[in-house]
């Protein structure tokens, strides 16, 4: 696999930033859960959104290329993720109303979802794809 591991290594780095960003807001007394701030809220669902999805798709996008899904079509699908999971953790985790980042992050990520999900069924009824 040469395609998946890196948009799960910078999917990583950007994880790390959102955390950062939970950990900041613990730093200013929020030792549990968000203590009842709207901004600690924000910072933790930014992550935790991140932490549902991510790791699914990236699953799928792993076993599409182990079955010899085009390249090309694997960073289509990887850029598509970046961006997405960029607009979304941005919109909770840097921002307190960012309506354009949160609603295209998620259209993104559920269209992946819908998009790997069905390639992948399709790639067990017909046998791996060519390259």
């Amino acid at each position: 696999m040469v395609v998946t591991p890196l948009y799960a290594g910078l999917l990583a780095l950007w994880f790390l930033v959102l955390s950062y960003r939970v950990v900041g807001g613990r730093r200013q007394g929020v030792s549990l859960g968000d203590g009842g701030s709207e901004s600690m809220l924000r910072l933790i669902r930014g992550q935790a959104n991140f932490a549902e999805y991510v790791p699914l798709i990236l699953l799928l996008m792993a076993l599409l290329e182990l079955g010899g899904f085009p390249h090309l079509w694997l960073h289509a699908l990887g850029v598509t993720l970046l961006v997405a999971r960029l607009l979304h953790g941005y919109a909770f985790g840097f921002t307190q109303r960012w309506m354009f980042g949160r609603f295209w992050g998620t259209a993104l990520t559920f269209a992946l979802l819908l998009v790997c999900g069905l390639l992948n069924l399709y790639q067990f009824a017909h046998g791996p794809l060519s390259p």
